[in-house]
Formats: C-alpha cells, sequence, structure tokens
C-alpha cells in the first residue's frame, strides 16, 4: 500500500506522487505488536437496501449544504473511489496491514451507515446486516480482525437488544456510536438503557462522529471534518461528563475517536467552569479526573500533540488509531510514536497494543516481545 510520506511534516499542497511504503516505520529491523482501534468498514448490501429512500435520496444535497460543492466534488471523483476497495475487499485490508506494521484490526462500520433516521423494521435490517458482516469477516481471520458493531441509537430499546445479541451472541468486542442522535446527546435520559447494558456486558463503546451540527459555517475548506468532528467529539465528551453518564456508570468502557477532539488539550477551562458554575458542578469530580477513565486513540497527528494528550489523560488511556482508510487517516503509526524518545519500551507497547487489548477485554499473550520483521 502506498501512503503519503510525509506525516505530520507535510508540507502545504504537497505533490500528489510524494508517497512510500510504510511498514511500521521499524526500518525492516524491529517492531512491536501492534492494534489499531480506528478502522472502518462498509457493508454493500446496506447500500442496496436503502437505495431509493427518500432518507438516502436525502444526502447528496446535505452534504452540499454541510461540506460545500468543492469537498463534495472531492470526494466522489477522489477519496472514496481510493477508499471503496479497501472498505469492502479483505484482501485490501490484510495487506495495508501488513505495509503499515498492523497486526490486528479493530473494524467498525463507516460511519456514513449509521443510518440513524432509519425507522424501526429497517433500523433492524441494517444493523443485523452490517454486524453479521463484520463478525464473519473477523470469524475468517480472528487473527487479524477483531470487530464492533451498529446499533440502532434512534430507537434505544431496539438497540439494547441489539448490543447483547452483537456481543453475546455474535461475538462482536462492542459497538460504534456517533456524537449526536437526531439532534439527542448522548446524556439524554432515553440512552440511560444502552449505557446501563454497555456496563453490564462489558463491552466497548467507540464514539466517532458524523458530521457537525454547526451547519454551513463550515461548509469551505473541508471544515466540516477538519475541525468539526473533533468538536462534535468533544461536545459528546462534556455531555458524558456533565451530564453524570459517567458517575452512574463507572464501567463504562468508552473510547473517544480523534484524540477526544479538543477536550483534553481544554480541560483547564472545563475544570474552571466546574468550580465556578453552580451548573456546571454537578459530576462529582473534576472534569480531568473522568479523562482517566477514556481511552483515547493516537490520531492527532504530531509528535508533540500526541505528548500533551499522554500528559492530560496517562500513557495507559491512549491506543493506536489511524482512521484507515480514509485520506484523514495517519498510518505511520510506528514513526510517530518512535519520535517519543521519552516513553519507555513498556509505555511504547501500552500505546501500540497494551491498552487497546485491555479496552477490548482481550488477552495480553501476544504483547509481551517485540516481533522480527
Amino acid at each position: 500500500m502506498l501512503f503519503h510520506k510525509c506525516g505530520y511534516a507535510c508540507p502545504p499542497q504537497c505533490p500528489a506522487d510524494q508517497t512510500q511504503r510504510v511498514a511500521g516505520g521499524s526500518g525492516g529491523r524491529q517492531r512491536r505488536y501492534t492494534v489499531d482501534l480506528h478502522c472502518h468498514v462498509l457493508t454493500p448490501e446496506i447500500e442496496r437496501l436503502v437505495a431509493g429512500l427518500p432518507q438516502k435520496l436525502a444526502e447528496g444535497e446535505a452534504a452540499l449544504k454541510s461540506m460545500g460543492g468543492a469537498s463534495v466534488e472531492h470526494n466522489n471523483r477522489v477519496m472514496l473511489p481510493e477508499a471503496w476497495l479497501k472498505l469492502t475487499q479483505l484482501d485490501e485490508r490484510l495487506r495495508d496491514m501488513d505495509a503499515m506494521g498492523v497486526d490486528l484490526q479493530v473494524v467498525s462500520p463507516s460511519p456514513n451507515q449509521y443510518y440513524y433516521w432509519a425507522d424501526q423494521d429497517l433500523a433492524g435490517q441494517i444493523v443485523r446486516i452490517q454486524n453479521e458482516q463484520i463478525a464473519d469477516l473477523c470469524a475468517q481471520h480472528p487473527q487479524r480482525l477483531a470487530g464492533l458493531g451498529n446499533v440502532a441509537m434512534q430507537h434505544p430499546g431496539l438497540a439494547v437488544q441489539q448490543l447483547e445479541y452483537a456481543v453475546r451472541q455474535l461475538g462482536l468486542r462492542g459497538v460504534e456510536i456517533s456524537s449526536s442522535v437526531n439532534g439527542a446527546e448522548l446524556a439524554d435520559a432515553r440512552f440511560q438503557p444502552f449505557w446501563s447494558k454497555v456496563e453490564e456486558l462489558g463491552c466497548l463503546v467507540f464514539l466517532h462522529p458524523l458530521g457537525t451540527t454547526l451547519g454551513e459555517r463550515l461548509n469551505q475548506y473541508y471544515l466540516v471534518n477538519t475541525i468539526g468532528q473533533p468538536l462534535e467529539t468533544t461536545i459528546a465528551l462534556s455531555h458524558l461528563i456533565f451530564g453524570g453518564v459517567l458517575d452512574r456508570h463507572p464501567g463504562i468502557k468508552l473510547v473517544a475517536a480523534h484524540g477526544g477532539g479538543y477536550l483534553p488539550s481544554y480541560i483547564g477551562r472545563s475544570n474552571h467552569a466546574y468550580h465556578v458554575r453552580p451548573e456546571a458542578g454537578m459530576p462529582r469530580r473534576t472534569p480531568a479526573e473522568y479523562l482517566k477513565q477514556i481511552w483515547f486513540d493516537s490520531l492527532v497527528y504530531e509528535p508533540q500533540a500526541l505528548r500533551q494528550l499522554i500528559e492530560q489523560v496517562g500513557v495507559t488511556q491512549v491506543v493506536i488509531g489511524t482512521d484507515y482508510p480514509f485520506d484523514m487517516g495517519a498510518y505511520d503509526v510506528h514513526g510517530l510514536i518512535n519520535t517519543l524518545t521519552e516513553l519507555s519500551e513498556e509505555e511504547r507497547q501500552q500505546i501500540l497494543s497494551g491498552n487497546a487489548l485491555r479496552a477490548l477485554g482481550m488477552p495480553a499473550l501476544t504483547v509481551g516481545m517485540p516481533r522480527q520483521e
């Protein structure tokens, strides 16, 4: 697989042919067992199922309003065609994993297939097809793939049933959800049964937004994704903290995409509000303390940003996440980790796999020693 070689040092308007093969950033010497917790898969059967429905047909106009014509055109002409094979073809995925030095991918739905607008019957079909396909992929290569499913969060009672089926019957490690559900925050009382079931099952929830609620303010320069998605994660995590969800369910295992958005880097402002504003003083602890019970992926691009994330949340709470196979992903994870020379060998291994395996409830039996190329 060819990846953009510049990584976090990429200059403006870098030529498209400036690519190289990435093999775990190890230079062919030695690399460590690596788990990528932020990877997506798309289910073509679902696209055939929803094709022609009014809500699906409306996506084109909505995309133009939310991201603008230039981004829609580039996505349709370049990004989506390049990602399609990797989203749908297992052989492509396995080759790319080898090129990146990734031993285990945790695959989760492409967020455009949440389809939270679906009624209960259609939502039941969508989630069943999607989760069973993900489970089947993982069963084909259990040493290389683990799965997170989808749930119909717009129908909380159904979501609870789907969650239990996904974990207990299909063997998935948890589910992926968006940052809000048709305008409802994740701390809304209607989702209380979902969070209770998550805690009961001990499964993982991967928080990954789809777009942004800021509307047309971000419809230029790909701001809808560049700043919109991290902001959505910031808002969702803040609601879970200030809304008391993490107090009521301290056993929830939650992973936040895109490094948790902007919350970890500006948590001091949340702490300040907690102390001076009565309406922000409901949590039992300061907001910063809740970051220690959330996992955050490494998709922050630059070494200093990753250093700051580790400093704020702790080395035990950071996992590898590439956003495979989209163009906003960062794929030389070993190169990035190797820039943090202050980390011990044990700390590097925690970030590369140990933390993820703990979050997934998987045994760390393959983590003990570095692997030879």
